[in-house]
């Protein structure tokens, strides 16, 4: 199986954020840092991290982690060009002083990982990926809402007049929402007779 070193001349390693992404520019042969660039996680800054990688000859190779998460979108625009994408796990990342983080070496550290590997995996990208991970966000979201509400006529329950609380006392939460549904403001109070109409 050959390495990643044997098909291309360049690796661009890119470590993805929500707002930004820094890349580092690796020479296949001597593992050189030929750039580093910081562009923005939009349409022009990948279209500025593409042009980047043109500045240097050569066939070459995309490596980043997160192509299902913050990378998506570079991962989607580097696939719509035809660039070949390594995606990478996410690595574990040595300790560093005061907990510092730097994204040029997370960067240079994605192409050496990729260089490395004798078994590259493709980005899970398309229509299908994306359609799953939004149906999901969303259940996720309804889970979360539903959560709250619950939560929220707990508590109103509980600071409720011994009248509406007698309404819901010894059911479930379950019931308690069926009853709750069925409320309407004024119901507890039976209109009087001469009331004006």
């Amino acid at each position: 199986m050959s390495m990643l070193a044997d098909l291309v001349e360049v690796v661009i390693g890119v470590d993805t954020h929500s707002q930004t992404h820094t890349a580092a520019v690796l020479d296949a042969r001597t593992g050189g840092v030929l750039a580093r660039a910081t562009v923005t996680a939009d349409p022009d800054g990948y279209a500025e991290l593409v042009a980047l990688a043109e500045q240097h000859s050569g066939l070459r190779a995309w490596a980043m982690e997160g192509t299902g998460g913050y990378g998506a979108g570079l991962a989607r625009h580097l696939a719509d060009a035809d660039e070949m994408v390594v995606e990478l796990d996410r690595p574990k990342r040595p300790t560093r002083r005061a907990g510092a983080k730097s994204d040029p070496i997370d960067a240079e550290r994605a192409s050496r990982d990729a260089l490395a590997r004798a078994q590259l995996a493709q980005p899970k990208t398309g229509a299908d990926r994306a359609a799953l991970q939004m149906l999901l966000t969303a259940r996720r979201a309804a889970v979360e809402a539903a959560t709250a509400a619950q939560r929220q006529l707990l508590a109103m329950v509980i600071t409720s007049p011994e009248a509406v609380r007698a309404r819901f006392r010894g059911q479930t939460t379950r019931v308690m929402i069926t009853t709750a549904a069925t409320l309407r403001p004024g119901a507890a109070r039976p209109m009087s007779r001469s009331s004006p109409r």
